[in-house]
């Protein structure tokens, strides 16, 4: 691990040991450290948490299942400061990503860096129902996605979300909320963002990027912001539902999946520019115990395929285009003991020569302390272009302090 992250540690353990008399009462689940200065100047809540998998996959070969290949890892591994700085209206955002997944990713465009932050974002309240980001954060996009990764109702996030999302990047964020006659509200968000991802160190390549998303609440507030936590772990007296939309266009992106992908490098070391444009339908609803999330997304660009700077050779990247439909949907049970399916059908434009995906999932959870503390598994039949086949068996657990 990283010096920096020791320094880090120690300092927190200092500082819980020093000022134990003002650290206020806590319990599992509620952050390791809650600190709030004498004169309320700022605060500091510190919430590491991890996810731990197995994963057995078993291919057809065209004449029977082939013997599993299994794997364990820990997919995830974080470390989560969050408070305020002066004033309550002033709040930020510091997450840290420790695990092999959240460090990889570097290339000359990152100074070939491990990329250990995921959010530091800053975020003031500066008039009534006005908020303005600033930093690195998810872009308001699908729901799967926004979604935090330790509250999830299956193991991980659906294959939509895997080719789809638009997760974080750097730069500013609007948000506000409107109130209308009884119990319903909308929420507006605005983003304007560098467009290349998180952690990039190496200037603005191509164009910025531009994101709009609205949210419809017709029934009013979830309990405990559920809309943006899978489950109904609240188990909701009265129907909610949230509707959303989301228009992200990536102006003159340089990566396969505009924040991700492949660099899009010619031979003449320039980089292939081409706009692309993502949209996002998508919806969660909840009500005593049962819960529904749905959502449809597609990518559009102007030139898939790559070009040399003669105009007319193929560098070999292709942009990842195309449309798809995830729904899932759970039930928890009083003793804490969910089910769930998961439908999701990815089709791609044939020019990006990728096979159009469907699978089916089931899962089962115990949660323990809510999402804080729980045990997952999932069961998942894919299925390429209908000819190559794979089950998929994955069973975890999660840890959030």
């Amino acid at each position: 691990m990283n010096t920096k992250i020791f320094t880090i540690l120690i300092f927190l353990c200092a500082t819980f040991s020093s000022k134990a008399q003002e650290i206020s009462d806590t319990s599992f689940g509620k952050g390791l450290i809650n600190f709030v200065a004498k004169d309320s100047s700022f605060s500091i809540k510190f919430a590491p948490r991890f996810q731990v998998r197995s994963n057995s996959l078993w291919n057809y070969d065209g004449n029977q299942y082939g013997s599993p290949d299994h794997n364990f890892n820990v997919r995830r591994a974080r470390l989560k400061f969050e408070g305020f700085a002066y004033s309550p209206k002033l709040a930020y955002k510091l997450e840290l990503g420790l695990s092999n997944r959240d460090l990889s990713g570097a290339n000359e465009f990152n100074r070939n860096t491990p990329r250990y932050i995921l959010d530091a974002v800053v975020m003031w309240n500066f008039h009534e129902n006005w908020v303005l980001w600033a930093g690195q954060a998810k872009l308001p996009g699908n729901i799967d996605r926004v979604v935090s990764s330790g509250n999830l109702q299956f193991i991980d996030r659906s294959i939509l979300n895997r080719d789809y999302n638009i997760d974080r990047d750097l730069g500013l964020q609007l948000y506000h909320k409107t109130k209308f006659g009884g119990n319903f509200f909308t929420r507006e968000k605005l983003a304007v963002s560098q467009g290349e991802g998180r952690n990039v160190t190496e200037g603005n390549e191509g164009g910025l990027q531009y994101t709009g998303r609205l949210e419809l609440f017709p029934f009013g507030e979830f309990l405990s912001k559920g809309e943006y936590s899978q489950s109904d772990l609240n188990r909701e007296t009265t129907p909610k539902l949230m509707i959303g939309f989301t228009y992200n266009y990536n102006q003159n992106a340089v990566r396969e999946r505009g924040f991700n992908g492949a660099y899009m490098i010619r031979n003449n070391g320039t980089l292939y520019e081409t706009d692309q444009t993502t949209i996002f339908l998508d919806a969660m609803f909840k009500y005593k115990g049962f819960s529904f999330m749905g959502e449809y997304a597609n990518r559009s660009a102007g030139n898939e395929i790559a070009i040399e700077a003669d105009g007319v050779t193929p560098t070999g990247n292709i942009v990842l285009t195309g449309d798809a439909i995830n729904l899932q949907t759970g039930y928890v049970f009083k003793n804490n003991y969910e089910i769930a399916a998961r439908f999701t059908t990815v089709d791609y434009e044939k020019i990006t020569q990728v096979l159009p995906t469907t699978e089916y999932t089931l899962g089962a959870s115990k949660y323990i302390v809510g999402h804080k503390l729980k045990v997952q598994s999932d069961l998942s039949y894919t299925t390429l272009d209908g000819n190559n086949d794979s089950i998929r068996f994955r069973l975890g657990f999660d840890i959030h302090f």
